[in-house]
C-alpha cells in the first residue's frame, strides 16, 4: 500500500449514511475519518421503517442484534381509507413475509438506528470520530486530498466521501444542480407515550390512512413503548430545513371530514415538528475524481417507499466493497460504485414520487386505488415489492 493510500478516506456527515459509510470500510480494513460539524453525535428525527433490504446489511456491518433489540416488527402494513374507514389491503408481516424475503420488515427510532450505527463505530479502532469539524473547502491533487476546516485546520486523505445530505455542498461542486426541488407536500411528525394513544387503536402494525391529498402514517416504537406519527398533506408553504414547528391549524384543516380514528390521534399532539419534503431528479454521476456521494446527497429521494436510510444503508456496504477491490484506484472504485447504485436509486427516487400520488388520490383515481388493491393477494404484494426489499 502507498502513503496516499494509507491515509484515510475522509467521510463529510455524521448521519446515518456517513456512519454506515465509517463502519463498512472499517469492517474492510480502510481507515476514515468522519467529519461532523455539530458539537454532537445526534439523529433529528422520529421513526423509519426499514425493509427486508436493509436488514442484510446491518448483518453485512454486525449491528443485527442491536437493532432487533430496540426496533418494532409489524405484524402487518394496512392501508385505510381516511374518507370511509374502509381497510383497502392489509399485507402480512411477520413469518409470511420473512419465508419470502428472508429478512424481516421493521419500524425503529432513527435515533436509535444512528446510536446503534455510533456505538459500533466507536469500537472500530480504524474510525476516527470528530466533531465541530465543519467543511469550508476541499482540493483534490489527483494523488490524495486535502479538507480544510472551518478553523483553518487542514486534514489530509486518500478520498472524499461526502455524506452531507439534501443540501449537500460536495454535490454543488459536482453536479451543480442548484436547490432541491420542493414537492409541495408538508410532513408532520411526534412522538407519543404508548399511555396516550387510544387502546382502540394500539396495534402491532404500520397503518396509512390515505385520503384525499392526505396521509396519516402510524406505528409503534422502542419495543411498542412509543407511537410515531406522520401526517403528510399538500400545501403551497414553504420553509427550509428539517425541524420547524407546524401550524396545527392548517394541520387540522387539511384532514377535515375524515375518519374520527385520524382526529383522534392528530388530536393528541400539542406540538408537532414539520418539514418540507423535496428531493432532486435522478443523476446518473456523482463522482468526481476523488470525491464521491452517498445517501442523499447522492440521490435524495420522497419518504413514500421508507426507502431514504436504506438506500444510504446499501450504498455504504456497496461503497466500502468497491473501494477495498480498488484501493490503488480511489475514482475507479468510486465509478464502480455509482454504476452498480445509480439506476437501482433512480428507481427508487421515481417510485417514490408515484407512490406519493397514489396514497394522495382522489376521485376516480382514489376509487381506483381501492378497487385494485383491495383485490391483491399478500403474495402478489410480496411479488410486486421484490424489486426493492429484495435488492
Amino acid at each position: 500500500m502507498t502513503a496516499v493510500q494509507d491515509r484515510p478516506v475522509i467521510i463529510v456527515g455524521g448521519g446515518i449514511g456517513g456512519l454506515a459509510a465509517a463502519l463498512a470500510l472499517a469492517l474492510k480494513g480502510i481507515r476514515s475519518v468522519l467529519l461532523e460539524q455539530s458539537a454532537e453525535f445526534r439523529e433529528v428525527g422520529a421513526g423509519i421503517q426499514i425493509g427486508p433490504n436493509a436488514f442484510r446489511r446491518f448483518d453485512i456491518l454486525g449491528i443485527r442484534k442491536a437493532v432487533d433489540d430496540i426496533a418494532v416488527f409489524p405484524d402487518n402494513l394496512i392501508m385505510r381509507d381516511a374518507l370511509t374507514g374502509e381497510e383497502v389491503t392489509r399485507v402480512p408481516m411477520g413469518e409470511r413475509a420473512l419465508k419470502h424475503y428472508g429478512q424481516p420488515y421493521g419500524v425503529i427510532h432513527r435515533a436509535d438506528l444512528h446510536d446503534a450505527l455510533l456505538q459500533a463505530c466507536r469500537t472500530q479502532p480504524l474510525v476516527t470520530l470528530r466533531n465541530n469539524a465543519k467543511v469550508a473547502s476541499h482540493a483534490d491533487n489527483g494523488g490524495g486530498v486535502t479538507v480544510t476546516l472551518a478553523d483553518g485546520e487542514k486534514i489530509a486523505g486518500d478520498s472524499i466521501i461526502g455524506c452531507d445530505g439534501l443540501w449537500s455542498s460536495l454535490r454543488e461542486l459536482i453536479v451543480a444542480d442548484g436547490k432541491p426541488r420542493v414537492s409541495g407536500h408538508i410532513a408532520y411528525r411526534a412522538v407519543l407515550p404508548l399511555a396516550e394513544v387510544p387502546e382502540t387503536q394500539r396495534e402491532n402494525n404500520v397503518v396509512l390512512w390515505a385520503g384525499p391529498k392526505t396521509h396519516l402514517v402510524h406505528y409503534p416504537l422502542r419495543r411498542g413503548e412509543l407511537y410515531n406519527l406522520v401526517a403528510v398533506f399538500h400545501s403551497n408553504r414553504y420553509e427550509e430545513g428539517w425541524n420547524s414547528f407546524g401550524d396545527v391549524a392548517e394541520l387540522n384543516e387539511r384532514f377535515q371530514n375524515q375518519q374520527p380514528q385520524v382526529h383522534a390521534l392528530l388530536n393528541k399532539i400539542e406540538s408537532w415538528r414539520m418539514w418540507v419534503l423535496c428531493d432532486r431528479e435522478p443523476v446518473a454521476n456523482w463522482t468526481k475524481g476523488r470525491v464521491t456521494l452517498l445517501g442523499d446527497a447522492a440521490h435524495p429521494m420522497l419518504q413514500y417507499l421508507a426507502q431514504g436510510a436504506c438506500m444510504a444503508l446499501e450504498d455504504a456496504v456497496c461503497l466500502a466493497e468497491k473501494l477495498s477491490a480498488r484501493r490503488d484506484d480511489s475514482n475507479a472504485a468510486f465509478l464502480a460504485y455509482q454504476q452498480e447504485r445509480y439506476l437501482r436509486t433512480a428507481r427508487v427516487q421515481v417510485m417514490a414520487r408515484v407512490y406519493g400520488d397514489f396514497y394522495h388520490a382522489t376521485g376516480p383515481v382514489r376509487e381506483l386505488r381501492n378497487a385494485l388493491l383491495s383485490g391483491r393477494t399478500p403474495e402478489q404484494a410480496y411479488a410486486g415489492n421484490q424489486w426493492l426489499y429484495g435488492g
